[in-house]
């Protein structure tokens, strides 16, 4: 079955589901994620699936979460608690998926895009690929279990260049240097190859495995810690006034309003939190 935001077949024992709001760069708006979550439950109880890839439809992959379409005002606790509620939720849904999933990145991948994806069992980049996890420039800690993951992938030292303040956002070839991805692909061969890769998982039977020899239990533990860590950033001003000025930039004035009135009434508001 497929939906207008994700798209989803099955050939061979591999089902690919491709993110399908290219007008919107594939962000992850919260009907996004419902689809995203949906597809992943069909395709785990399936039995005729045996693998999984997961795309986007050009240009970008994906431009990450939607923060204006994803925080809501609220009672300052119960705002906590959902957003950490929301955070853990989404990299539970692959933390959790019982089947291989291979991401094809096929183009610029942005913040939790990319956390998510380091999740999965393999990565295959176009060409045209860039990885960008801005979380220090928008006043948030690592989330999608990276704090923990990066490091024991990439090393302590390329972790901080990616995930720290430099922001640095490598292209397809360097992400495959620096062994954030396994492999990289012309543009126009990346289904392709990634159908093959699945396929060969798929007739093989390969169980599901995380990257870096860490564990599922590591993994959640830190899914859990970040999500706290993150709601607790989201409620501070330096992000509240960051995201004011970002989307009234961007000229989404509702969005935009949203995020000045609790800046401008925080002091009262965090006293309830």
């Amino acid at each position: 079955m497929s939906s207008e935001l994700v798209l989803c077949s099955t050939r061979d024992g591999v089902t690919t589901l491709t993110l399908n709001m290219p007008k919107r760069l594939n962000g992850w708006t919260q009907p996004m994620l419902a689809e995203l979550k949906l597809a992943l439950t069909r395709a785990a109880s399936d039995d005729e699936t045996r693998a999984v890839i997961l795309t986007g439809a050009d240009p970008y992959y994906c431009a990450g979460v939607n923060l204006g379409g994803t925080i809501r005002l609220d009672h300052p606790r119960r705002l906590h608690a959902l957003i950490a509620e929301h955070n853990e939720a989404l990299f539970n849904a692959f933390l959790e998926f019982p089947k291989p999933i291979l991401v094809a990145v096929n183009g610029p991948a942005i913040g939790a895009s990319v956390t998510s994806a380091t999740l999965c069992d393999g990565i295959i980049a176009s060409e045209r690929a860039t990885f960008s996890t801005p979380f220090a420039a928008l006043g948030v800690p690592a989330e999608g279990c990276s704090s923990v993951l990066f490091p024991r992938m990439l090393g302590a030292a390329t972790a901080d260049r990616i995930l720290g303040e430099e922001g640095w956002k490598p292209t397809a070839a360097e992400a495959l240097e620096i062994g954030l991805v396994q492999w990289v692909v012309a543009h126009e061969e990346l289904l392709d190859e990634a159908h093959e890769i699945a396929k060969r998982w798929a007739d093989a039977g390969t169980a599901r495995r995380f990257r870096g020899g860490i564990s599922l239990h590591e993994l959640q533990a830190a899914n859990a810690r970040e999500s706290q860590q993150i709601a607790d950033a989201f409620l501070a001003a330096p992000f509240l006034r960051g995201q004011f000025r970002f989307l009234w930039g961007k000229r989404k004035r509702g969005p935009a309003l949203m995020f000045l009135a609790l800046w401008l009434l925080r002091p009262i508001w965090s006293l309830l939190l």
